[in-house]
């Protein structure tokens, strides 16, 4: 069977058809469900409190419709004007807006105490279009979500990774653009139990929630931290700037075909300061 995402962009996949379909089918409602409830637990939000939520790939509204159970207010984005029109037909009470991920979030600084996904952030790993670039696209998108969360928040997203290198893709463009946190694997063992969750923190980085159906002596869950620490980690890289740099650097030049001075006794000779 093959993955939705690739048989075409998300706007064509959900027209009308397919949206009245997905929300019509009991299974799926009870499955998005869970998987809100599951992402509402490890997003980790103060106890009887409201807060203001993104959900990024709200379709017909079944995720925020947990949402305002839970007495949180939250905005919807999505790309299929079809899942939206739906959405507004069930009333939910989430505010919606029809707009690409992969262009990046449009809303002020630190505007929402947090986000949830649900089975959307796979679709931006493909090229719909000749434009699209997936690791541009998602470094936008997680650049500019990152500005418009509050600080020490977090975001999480539940998807179904095609591959280790689809995880590791989307991983490093969240740490580029400033978050920290990891993966979360529910039930790794099992074929259909298994659930991908990709825990955000936005600031401080904070201690990884545990993974369900595992063992307490079992790692089910991978942590990466920002860029940042990790120079830290590793201390500066020595500059290697001096002579045989620059003779290098003008070989490799002239290997490459390029017109390149002739070397002298002042090439690569450190410059006096003015002052």
């Amino acid at each position: 069977m093959s993955r939705p995402e690739h048989t075409g962009p998300p706007d064509l996949f959900y027209n009308d058809d397919e949206a009245r379909k997905y929300t019509a089918n009991t299974r799926i409602m009870n499955i998005q469900m869970e998987m809100t409830e599951r992402a509402m637990e490890l997003l980790a939000l103060p106890e009887d409190e409201p807060a203001f939520l993104l959900d990024v790939g709200c379709g017909s509204g079944l995720s925020g419709e947990s949402l305002t159970e839970q007495g949180h207010y939250w905005i919807g984005v999505d790309i299929s004007s079809p899942m939206l029109d739906v959405a507004r037909e069930r009333e939910v009470e989430g505010d919606l807006c029809l707009s690409d991920a992969g262009q990046g979030m449009f809303f002020r600084p630190g505007m929402f105490d947090g986000v949830i996904s649900i089975s959307a952030l796979q679709w931006l790993c493909n090229a719909d279009k000749k434009s699209h670039n997936p690791r541009k696209r998602l470094h936008h998108f997680f650049q500019t979500l990152y500005v418009a969360m509050r600080r020490s928040s977090r975001a999480v997203f539940q998807f179904y990774p095609e591959s280790p290198a689809q995880m590791e893709l989307i991983t490093t463009q969240a740490m580029r653009a400033g978050f920290t946190g990891g993966m979360v694997v529910d039930y790794p063992h099992s074929t259909k139990a298994k659930k991908y969750y990709l825990c955000l923190f936005c600031g401080p980085s904070g201690s990884l929630p545990t993974a369900l159906g595992t063992q307490a002596d079992e790692r089910s869950s991978a942590t990466f931290t920002d860029r940042e620490s990790l120079r830290a980690r590793k201390g500066k890289r020595a500059p290697m700037k001096g002579r045989d740099w620059v003779a290098a650097k003008k070989d490799r030049a002239r290997r490459q075909g390029k017109n390149v001075r002739s070397d002298t006794k002042y090439s690569g000779r450190r410059r006096q300061s003015k002052f």
